[in-house]
């Protein structure tokens, strides 16, 4: 009869350590973020209860999107002001991603950056409230959809300009060196005016402004737009450049208005966007992208647009621009510039290396 109580006994103290174990790590976590907004106290945007959010967004009735961050709701303020929030998923990392996203945008003043309104920490319920962006995301326009919205290629390049001085500020513009680490059509809002907004600031890192090369213990990035230094360690060292290269590939989308990688195509030689964009380009040929021809003035556009595009997705971190370069290279007559050299990655497309590089190594959404 004693062999029970000491089993039960045993079980008891099995689930009173487990929940004691539970309740420390999610102690830390919830004082590991308290101890920073103490700090951060005169940076900080506004701080609402999660009572206010459910308010705001009338109990999380208007969904726009979710992926794996959390789910995005739509919301009004007391002063009619439209807003989004930004409901994050169960914490992973004692609320890194949740510190690092509040840190980064709430010092930030850019109007091509999307600005932090406030914010929400209530345990595990954590929550960001962002400017309302009308128009979306970029990857609305750039991909086909039922509701993709057209636009002109001047629109275009003034999105590409907005961009890339978007992420020219948080490079250049900021008491610290700000790497988003994770730029990408969908992480570009637009506004009414369709003036892009760089958003998410998840896998965002501060640096110091005098770090050139910077560390990073895990890869982190998205399939498609991820560089390869984040992948590759004998490439180079990791920095701005990182990046610049996601800019590029997103260039090259906005150029494309498709996914750079694409098997569905009608020509095998289309497969790989860049690749046959470069091949043309390269033998002076005309490019057809849409179904109307281009005229000289967009087809003025289009070159400047490729050629930054290329320059910036080199495989070598030292071969590519900084984004104030880009810029120089988007405002330059045409008759100046200089076609890059294919990209590495592009001239070993074939080979099985490639392969792997473009399949197995970044099939991971890091997000």
């Amino acid at each position: 009869g004693v062999l029970i109580p000491r089993t039960l006994l045993g079980i008891i103290c099995l689930i009173a350590l487990v929940t004691y174990k539970w309740q420390r790590r999610h102690l830390s976590a919830d004082e590991k973020i308290e101890e920073f907004l103490r700090s951060q106290n005169n940076l900080m945007p506004i701080r609402y209860s999660y009572n206010e959010i459910k308010r705001i967004t009338k109990g999380f009735k208007d969904k726009l999107g979710e992926g794996g961050y959390g789910s995005v709701f739509k919301g009004k303020l007391r002063s009619n002001h439209l807003v989004a929030v930004k409901l994050l998923g169960k914490a992973k990392t004692n609320g890194q991603d949740f510190i690092s996203e509040v840190a980064t945008i709430g010092r930030i003043h850019h109007v091509n950056v999307a600005k932090l309104v406030g914010f929400c920490v209530e345990g595990s319920k954590q929550a960001l409230v962002y400017d309302f962006m009308p128009n979306g995301s970029l990857d609305k326009i750039i991909f086909s959809g039922e509701d993709k919205i057209t636009l002109s290629w001047q629109k275009t390049f003034e999105i590409a300009i907005g961009v890339a001085r978007g992420i020219e500020y948080l490079h250049r513009g900021c008491d610290t060196q700000i790497l988003h680490f994770d730029i990408k059509p969908h992480n570009i809002l637009l506004d009414e005016n369709f003036v892009p907004k760089v958003s998410d600031f998840g896998l965002a890192k501060l640096y110091s402004v005098d770090d050139s090369i910077v560390s990073l213990t895990a890869a982190r990035g998205t399939l498609g737009y991820i560089a390869p230094e984040l992948v590759y360690k004998n490439i180079g060292g990791i920095s701005y450049k990182a990046d610049v290269y996601s800019f590029g590939m997103l260039l090259m989308e906005m150029i494309g208005k498709r996914k750079n990688l694409n098997e569905f195509v009608e020509h095998s030689s289309q497969t790989y966007f860049p690749s046959w964009v470069y091949d043309r380009f390269n033998q002076g040929e005309d490019i057809e992208l849409g179904d109307a021809p281009l005229t000289s003035t967009e087809k003025t556009i289009v070159t400047k647009m490729i050629i930054a595009a290329f320059w910036c997705i080199q495989m070598k971190p030292t071969d590519r621009p900084s984004m104030s370069k880009v810029l120089e290279i988007l405002d330059t007559d045409i008759k100046f510039l200089e076609m890059p050299p294919k990209p590495y990655q592009l001239l070993l497309e074939s080979s099985s290396r490639t392969e792997d590089y473009f399949t197995k190594s970044t099939l991971v959404d890091y997000n």
